[in-house]
């Protein structure tokens, strides 16, 4: 028991009762106020990754509020800014390549050919050069590339790409809701900080428990951070290898930038292996097919040894659990609130398990057993 710490003991009709009223409340509430609650969860985590930051401007004479807007202001221009580079170049990036695809099956060339059919053609005179006459593909491969409607496809491709952008118009206004109400935590987490203390102050020699929360979020950062250098150094230290040894021209030379934007993206759960591994797959393709698929064995190598290995590992001592409780914990992410949930399934474990060792010494269920009685006609010696 902490010196001087306040213990809770909680009766057994609450155990019976209470708890699992609790638990059904809780559980009524996530269903009914499903996105409130989650953007709440999301406000909170985000006020305690800042309030050190805040109280930090603070000791230099800054009041709390001008130093929220310092914090605010830098973090909302380099995200913004960000979203949309990314969101400019994305669109462009698919537009050219689907005009550039569109191209390749409808254009004509001056032999009335377009890009397609004269590649038919060419695979069926190597398969006639190198004795593989009897393989005829040349009237089954004309009547596929002409039967594929590939304005349709490329069309579908930009409605997509354009919907996606106004699905981050939607996401924007709620990140503009998480901002208010991080802010209104901001401006009272010191007082709430200061109210906890006095209602249950830490023991001695350990941290409140606001401090506490702030270093289990620290220690998520940081882990997600060293996971970002192993992942773009492994990536970087493949291609250029594939690069080295001629699997890949070119490789050995943009291998840097490539493990560069591998390490950034791997920054966003879910989405970022991905997002990482299409420039160099599509810079291996421009190539050759054969040098895309050594690419997409790498980034598939990469993807399993980090979803298996690397993220419970290093997550796992981040954080201080268990890496099945890692894997359990991001799956249950994607499962109730798919990839925003994955986003926070981390940071969130590690606020709980904060939570969970600060009042586990403090809490006390009262017992079901009664203490035995003395024996009757029992004399003290």
């Amino acid at each position: 028991m902490p010196d001087g710490a306040t213990r809770i003991a909680i009766p057994r009709w609450i155990q019976l009762v209470g708890l699992p009223l609790l638990l059904l409340l809780t559980w009524t509430l996530a269903n009914t106020l499903g996105r409130a609650v989650f953007l709440f969860i999301v406000a909170g985590l985000i006020a305690l990754l800042l309030n050190p930051v805040v109280r930090a401007l603070g000791r230099i004479w800054i009041p709390r509020g001008i130093a929220i807007a310092i914090v605010y202001l830098s973090f909302a221009a380099a995200a913004t800014f960000c979203v949309i580079a990314l969101a400019t170049v994305g669109t462009d990036s698919v537009r050219t390549n689907a005009n550039r695809v569109n191209n390749y099956f409808t254009k004509d060339n001056v032999q009335h050919q377009t890009g397609a059919e004269r590649d038919v053609y060419r695979l069926q005179i190597w398969l006639n050069t190198h004795h593989l006459e009897r393989i005829k593909i040349r009237k089954q491969g004309l009547e596929f590339v002409r039967s594929i409607n590939i304005k349709g496809v490329t069309s579908k491709a930009i409605h997509l790409i354009e919907g996606a952008a106004l699905s981050a118009i939607e996401i924007l206004f709620s990140i503009v809701l998480v901002v208010v109400v991080s802010i209104y935590m901001l401006l009272d987490m010191h007082r709430l900080g200061a109210a906890i203390d006095r209602r249950f102050p830490p023991r001695r020699g350990s941290p409140p428990l606001l401090t506490q929360l702030e270093q289990a979020l620290a220690g998520y950062v940081k882990g997600q951070l060293l996971l970002s250098l192993i992942i773009g150094f492994s990536s970087g230290l493949g291609l250029w290898l594939f690069g080295a040894v001629g699997l890949v021209p070119g490789f050995d030379r943009y291998a840097l930038y490539f493990g560069l934007w591998v390490a950034f993206t791997e920054l966003i759960p879910y989405l970022g292996p991905w997002l990482g591994a299409l420039p160099p797959f599509f810079y291996a393709l421009v190539q050759h097919p054969i040098a895309a698929l050594w690419v997409a064995l790498l980034f598939l190598g990469i993807q399993q040894v980090e979803g298996h290995v690397v993220v419970p590992k290093v997550m796992g001592t981040a954080l201080r659990l268990h890496p099945l409780l890692v894997i359990f914990g991001l799956l249950a992410g994607a499962e109730v609130y798919g990839i925003l949930g994955v986003f926070i399934a981390l940071p969130l474990l590690a606020v709980l398990r904060a939570l969970w060792e600060f009042f586990g010494e403090r809490v006390a269920l009262e017992p079901w057993t009664p203490a035995a009685a003395a024996p009757v006609g029992a004399v003290d010696s």
